[in-house]
């Protein structure tokens, strides 16, 4: 027995040790703008980090973020003109131990041409994302496992799909409910919107599990 406790003493400096440089990760602001590079579609797939998306002033795509040396976006855009974020993480076990980065190294700023995007797919953990007064082409999806859905006069030509776990899904869409067939799921949580309406041009899908969904209509 006295050897069992002798080995956890010296086992917890050891823990308390590594918990101290997992939060070591030195991090740099930085910036990706499209320039004259055509962007027709958005993919962004990341963890533990906040995504606010806004509307862009001149046309370009810009994204404001923080890399650190063992996690980082990779920003890439394909013949295809889809423009690909991803976070990636470069660690061994023991980096995970510790407290995650500041909040301030944990957000994502996306600035996208209002009306000029034909898609964007969005998705985190653990985090909010919020988008502000933008209309896509074709369609946009919204995925948080973790936090909040937030928007205001969210708009798209034909789909938007909204997914929440854990966090409540709430904002306005351009547009009447008329012009909306809507898919709506909600577990433990109220909802504003009704499951199942089959008329409209467009597809407003929503999928709450532990949160609430309240919806509004911008006419």
């Amino acid at each position: 027995m006295k050897k069992l406790l002798a080995a956890a003493a010296a086992l917890c400096p050891m823990i308390f040790a590594l918990a101290g440089c997992a939060g070591g990760d030195n991090f740099t602001e930085k910036e990706y703008h499209s320039g004259e590079q055509a962007i027709e579609r958005i993919e962004v797939d990341a963890e533990d980090r906040e995504l606010e998306i806004t509307a862009s002033e001149d046309g370009q795509v810009h994204i404001y973020y923080c890399d650190g040396e063992k996690e980082y976006l990779e920003i890439s855009v394909s013949e295809e003109n889809v423009l690909t974020v991803r976070l990636v993480y470069d660690k061994d076990w023991t980096d995970y131990i510790g407290f995650k980065p500041a909040a301030e190294y944990r957000r994502i700023e996306l600035r996208v041409p209002d009306g000029a995007i034909y898609s964007l797919s969005a998705a985190t953990t653990n985090e909010d994302i919020n988008v502000t007064g933008l209309t896509f082409l074709q369609s946009v999806s919204l995925d948080c496992n973790g936090g909040d859905v937030a928007f205001e006069n969210l708009g798209a030509g034909e789909s938007i799909a909204l997914k929440a776990k854990n966090g409540n899904i709430t904002g306005s869409v351009s547009g009447s409910m008329d012009d909306f067939a809507i898919e709506c799921t909600i577990k433990k949580g109220e909802s504003n919107l009704p499951t199942d309406k089959k008329e409209g041009g467009k597809l407003l899908s929503a999928d709450c599990n532990n949160g609430d969904i309240e919806i509004n209509f911008a006419g």
